[in-house]
């Protein structure tokens, strides 16, 4: 059993800033890939950003420059560092884990709104 808990969301203004965060829990000997999607509500799901265990990213183009994803695998967790963010940005914010097969977390909301 792999258990991912996401927190970090909520309602941030125009311009602003969120750190997300992805711990992963339960029964694996280590984590491969590591990222996060996000579904706006009426669009489908769409990839956000991804890292490798040895640390190589890759980003969507509509959040290169203001997002950054980075992991601690002592920790087993990933961060979606968020900046200048902006109304499109609002969706439900969900990370992924790569172990025997993909695992997924619940999701949390990110609000951009004044």
């Amino acid at each position: 059993q792999v258990n991912l808990v996401e927190s970090g969301g909520g309602l941030v203004q125009p311009g602003g800033s969120l750190r997300l965060s992805c711990a992963v829990s339960g029964s694996f000997f280590s984590i491969n890939g590591m990222g996060w999607y996000r579904q706006a509500p009426g669009k489908q799901r769409e990839f956000v950003a991804m890292i490798t265990r040895g640390g190589i990213t890759n980003l969507a183009d509509s959040v290169k420059g203001r997002f950054t994803i980075s992991r601690d695998n002592a920790e087993n967790t990933v961060y979606l560092q968020m900046i200048s963010l902006k109304p499109e940005d609002t969706a439900v914010y969900s990370c992924y884990a790569d172990v025997s097969r993909r695992y997924w977390g619940q999701g949390t909301q990110v609000t951009v709104s004044s």
